[in-house]
């Protein structure tokens, strides 16, 4: 799941992020209103975490665009502005929540699940291929009944992969998708990442699920 964080200040922007990015996510940042809206425009999130006072557009227009627009993204306001006023907005305005700083990380992370499980544009519960099921909710993979044990990078590979069933994923996209960078074929990130998955959810089984096409990249499929 993909996560937009509108937030100025970088040390805050910083810890989300990279708390987020550890829970699984695919995290972007932007540091002011207008950037903001517009990624929110161009990219599908699954979530968008706002500020209110930021420059050049605070989070209430950025919300306030989006929502005129038809844009029905999820939406949490972030803030340290705490007056029931600026709560009520928020929600009027037609944020999903409402979380004031200084804040726990776990309750936010709960009221992300939360967002994402209720939210117009969150994913299925549970994504699927033969025996192998993934939650992406409550972070769980499983493959014949076994829980995996995977890396949060893994867990976001595995989920793209389950995605785009039967579809050949080249490493440029994948890159792109899990790691948010533009892939260098000197690097072998990507290649490195899908044999360390192919570790955990084929090789102590009969029946493999993720291929390799020569020359094009990765497909999960029964064969």
């Amino acid at each position: 799941m993909r996560i937009l964080i509108v937030e100025d200040e970088k040390k805050a922007a910083a810890y989300l992020q990279k708390g987020l990015t550890e829970q699984g996510f695919v995290v972007d940042v932007s540091a002011d209103g207008e950037e903001g809206l517009h990624l929110a425009r161009m990219v599908e999130y699954d979530l968008l975490i706002l500020d209110v006072m930021m420059p050049l557009r605070d989070g209430w227009s950025v919300l306030q665009e989006l929502r005129g627009g038809g844009k029905a993204t999820p939406v949490l306001f972030l803030t340290a502005r705490d007056s029931v006023d600026d709560r009520v907005k928020g929600l009027e305005l037609g944020a999903d929540d409402y979380l004031v700083k200084p804040f726990a990380f776990v309750e936010l992370l709960a009221r992300i699940r939360s967002i994402l499980r209720r939210g117009p544009a969150r994913q299925p519960e549970q994504f699927g291929l033969a025996d192998l099921t993934l939650d992406p909710v409550r972070h769980k993979a499983f493959r014949h009944g076994e829980r995996l044990d995977l890396s949060p990078k893994e867990f976001a590979l595995l989920l793209l992969f389950l995605q785009r069933p039967a579809e050949v994923l080249s490493r440029t996209l994948i890159a792109e998708q899990v790691w948010d960078i533009h892939f260098d074929s000197d690097t072998n990130i990507v290649d490195v990442a899908v044999r360390r998955l192919r570790q955990k959810i084929d090789d102590p089984f009969p029946k493999k699920l993720l291929h390799t096409v020569r020359g094009v990249g990765y497909v999960l499929e029964e064969r």
